[in-house]
């Protein structure tokens, strides 16, 4: 059987005036061309565990939702209160307006479920007050890469 391939077409998103830094702004958000990634953030050759969830996000709540979910969003801070925490990113579809992308990693497994135990109370009262902001959401990944 053919393997699949699944091909996100995808913009990030990003505070203003941050589209400069990685890639080009266009009225449609802001793209980042083949490659250029390779200039941005650390590169390593050790496995971390990842969390990637998508979103469905009503136009209505996008703004909010992106504060949110953002890298200096209330998940970021908080998760950024834990040993081993690397960094989340925000993704939205480039055609799919109301779709979002997040992926969270972690040094490893490990870090993430001490974080969970540490910060459970915490996790689930921001889990319960950013409630509604959107309207589906789905686990894709959870493991290391």
């Amino acid at each position: 059987m053919p393997s699949r391939t699944v091909v996100w077409r995808c913009r990030l998103a990003l505070p203003p005036g941050a589209a400069g830094i990685i890639g080009r702004s266009t009225g449609h958000g802001t793209h980042i061309r083949a490659g250029s990634c390779r200039s941005l953030g650390l590169w390593s050759n050790a496995v971390v565990f990842v969390r990637v969830w998508e979103y469905e996000v009503p136009g209505d709540r996008a703004a909010a939702f992106t504060t949110a979910y953002a890298a200096d969003g209330a998940w970021g801070e908080l998760f950024g209160r834990a040993a081993g925490f690397l960094g989340t990113e925000l993704y939205r579809d480039a055609v799919r307006v109301d779709r979002f992308l997040t992926i969270d990693r972690w040094r490893n497994e490990e870090d993430w479920q001490s974080f969970l135990h540490a910060f459970g109370a915490a996790y689930e009262s921001l889990d319960a007050q950013l409630e509604g902001l959107a309207a589906a959401e789905r686990s894709l990944f959870e493991g290391s890469s």
